[in-house]
């Protein structure tokens, strides 16, 4: 395998797709000696393959303002790889929408997937549609109109969507309700869903506490505990907030976390569960903005239009999105001694700044091992909707626990170098990568 050769015609095919490049440059970096010692993978053209999705939906969704107005958006389902499982992966509603965007996810997600050893194809979804400031009668009606398009794709053994930016426990309602009436059928063809029809507990939190949990076995081969330690977290969703409860109930002090209007600094620490409640009152009434924690903490301040990667702290968790986190970032942390960066975010952080924390030995837990709890949930939620029964929050807690126990080990088994340091992002690739490729050649070409 070549791969300057590959990203060269994969960049004829899709010109100005840089976010999706990105994403299998990293892959292809990472898996080039394992892939080229097994001619088989070259043989039944695994990459040439596993680069394209199998199949990407378009289509307009028209919806009614209150004002009557018409408005159109456009869906996106992008079907990336099934060799494993049905396809899955989330629906996302935002202006920033791209088919570029779509497809990096969607190929991370395959890799993710597999990881958590749940049979999970890869797929991603959703629409330039902003849900924000819109009512609910707005909301439904775009959910019912995207519904419309998507609902003969989409089965829980075919295509299996859950909640992403934008598209919360509301929208998953509204796009389940109509999938249900559409298809005349209760099914587990959504995660994500209330607990009273279908909802898993601890869905909300998962992704946060899957990070936390990944990081922490990372720290255990250096001998540290999240125990003591400072932690700065970006984003204000549920990865976010999900990341700072775990941290803070094993031992850690929060001491930032970051909206889109900039970041709060508490030095008492994100620990209690009335900072908690109020955390989760600015995320449904405030548009995400952090600026009012720190009027109502005396001792926090806000730093607007920053990042919280400024602050020295032990441990980082970039809970955000795509690429918040550059090279100067990262020179930042590590002047500042941090000792592991976790990926809360999918591809939370530029390969600049993957290279600095590499180059550094910093631990590095990359977003397709480190985020996994969120899916692997959602398959948990899949399990119990198949079997028709609730697990307790503790017992989803602890399997939970487990799965990002078993992703570590994969990514120590295929990362750990002669010298002893674990490079999770080759690990991760490779572990998620062998699994897919070893399914693709058994099943042949199709």
């Amino acid at each position: 395998m070549n791969v300057d050769k590959l990203m060269q015609n994969l960049e004829k095919k899709h010109p100005g797709e840089s976010e999706y490049l990105q994403a299998v440059r990293e892959v292809l970096e990472s898996i080039e000696d394992v892939y080229n010692d097994n001619p088989q993978f070259e043989a039944a053209g695994i990459i040439e393959r596993i680069v394209e999705p199998d199949r990407i939906l378009t289509f307009k969704v028209p919806w009614l303002s209150d004002d009557g107005k018409v408005n159109v958006n456009i869906g996106y389902r992008v079907q990336f790889n099934n060799v494993i499982g049905p396809y899955k992966g989330g629906l996302r509603f935002h202006p920033s929408v791209t088919l570029s965007g779509l497809k990096f996810l969607g190929f991370e997600q395959i890799f993710k997937n597999s990881l958590t050893t749940l049979p999970m194809g890869g797929g991603k979804g959703g629409s330039d549609f902003n849900p924000k400031g819109k009512s609910d009668n707005e909301v439904m009606r775009f959910c019912q109109s995207f519904m419309m398009e998507l609902w003969r794709f989409i089965g829980p053994e075919t295509d299996v969507p859950a909640g992403d930016i934008g598209v919360g426990a509301r929208e998953i309602g509204y796009l389940y309700g109509h999938y249900r009436k559409l298809a005349r059928e209760n099914t587990g063809v959504f995660t994500g869903k209330g607990i009273n029809w279908g909802g898993s507990l601890v869905r909300p939190e998962a992704t946060g506490f899957g990070n936390v949990y990944f990081a922490k076995e990372m720290l255990s081969t250096k001998g540290e505990s999240f125990k003591g330690k400072t932690v700065a977290v970006s984003g204000f969703g549920n990865v976010a907030w999900g990341a700072v409860r775990k941290a803070s109930e094993l031992g850690a002090k929060v001491v930032a976390i970051s909206g889109p209007d900039g970041y709060v600094h508490d030095p008492e620490g994100i620990n209690t569960q009335e900072k908690f409640n109020f955390m989760l009152e600015l995320r449904s009434s405030n548009n995400d903005v952090v600026e009012p924690y720190a009027r109502k903490y005396g001792k926090a301040t806000f730093h607007p239009g920053k990042k919280p990667w400024e602050q020295k702290v032990d441990i980082a968790l970039p809970c955000a999105i795509q690429n918040e986190l550059n090279q100067k970032d990262a020179e930042t942390l590590i002047s500042n001694g941090v000792i592991a960066v976790s990926e809360g975010s999918n591809m939370g952080c530029t390969p600049e700044a993957i290279k600095t924390f590499l180059d550094a030995k910093i631990l590095f837990g990359p977003g397709k091992a480190a985020n996994a709890g969120g899916v692997a949930t959602s398959g948990l939620e899949m399990s119990q909707n198949s079997m028709k029964y609730n697990w307790s929050a503790e017992e989803v807690d602890e399997k939970l626990h487990s799965i990002m126990r078993s992703i570590h080990e994969s990514c120590v088994k295929y990362g750990k170098t002669s010298g002893g340091f674990v490079d999770y992002v080759k690990g991760a690739n490779i572990a998620g990568f062998l699994k897919i490729a070893n399914s693709m050649v058994d099943q042949g070409v199709n």
